[in-house]
């Protein structure tokens, strides 16, 4: 093919110089007519020209391995901030409350097993409430509320003045299941003065406590909830009402053992 081309680059410049001698004018008659010899040499000229090959360039080819994808990014854990760090923290602070009042149940309930294996029987235990009032007489007690364990056990209102003569008054007096429980109290007052002081009766007082116990077996526990007035002469009258709770623990007595409940029995065993 490429000995064609260079056949065909020859003929084709033969005769253009063939179509260039006879185009001259015939002023340049005198001139003397391209030989031959001088066409051949343009022709070879034309053809080397054709023939030539340009040098080619050659290029390496890459070695360089491809780059790897890039990671996609992980999503960070969203930062926690201040009030719902002290949630946590709160919630967190309850559940090891539980947590403990669980385990010192369970040591109470494992003291009370011991208790009743070593004695060989089961002599139930008994529980007795009672409200001491200790106020002074410018406080008359109107109503009082003792609930055991989420029980109403004594709800009795009265204005006339017969409550609030009694210093002494039972709640309760019988057998109660071992283990723990708790009582809640609501004692309402009414003010009351003479004289000068006849302003207080407008006034009216409500005092709340509540307070948690473990009955033993074999045990008799005597709960007291006596209510007085705190402080000074120098403290308000709305801060006085308070309540405090005593408790003494003591062997049941023959008579006690297996003696009914005034009123029923109370609360099941937690």
């Amino acid at each position: 093919m490429q000995r064609t081309a260079t056949l065909l680059g020859a003929a084709v410049t033969l005769t253009l110089a063939s179509v260039f001698a006879f185009a001259q004018p015939a002023a340049d008659a005198g001139a003397p007519a391209p030989t031959a010899s001088a066409a051949v040499a343009s022709a070879s000229a034309a053809s080397s020209a054709a023939t030539a090959v340009p040098p080619t360039s050659s290029v390496a080819p890459s070695t360089s391995a491809p780059a790897p994808p890039a990671p996609a990014p992980t999503a960070s854990a969203p930062a926690v901030d201040g009030p719902t760090y002290a949630v946590r923290l709160r919630d967190l602070e309850s559940r090891v409350d539980e947590l403990k009042e669980q385990i010192r149940r369970s040591h109470t309930r494992l003291a009370i097993l011991s208790d009743t294996i070593m004695s060989g029987g089961v002599a139930g235990s008994r529980s007795e409430i009672q409200l001491v009032n200790e106020m002074s007489g410018a406080f008359r007690l109107i109503k009082a509320l003792f609930i055991v364990d989420g029980a109403v056990q004594y709800n009795t209102g009265d204005e006339s003045g017969a409550m609030a003569d009694k210093k002494e008054i039972a709640i309760f007096n019988g057998a109660i299941n071992p283990g723990d429980h708790t009582i809640s109290v609501v004692l309402n007052f009414q003010g009351h003065g003479f004289g000068l002081f006849t302003y207080l009766r407008g006034y009216k007082f409500e005092v709340k406590s509540s307070h948690s116990f473990t009955a033993l077996e074999g045990k008799n526990v005597l709960i007291t909830a006596v209510a007085h007035e705190k402080g000074g002469v120098t403290t308000p009258l709305e801060q006085r009402p308070s309540i405090e709770w005593r408790e003494k623990v003591s062997a049941l007595t023959p008579a006690q053992v297996g003696k009914g409940t005034t009123p029923p029995q109370l609360g099941a065993q937690k």
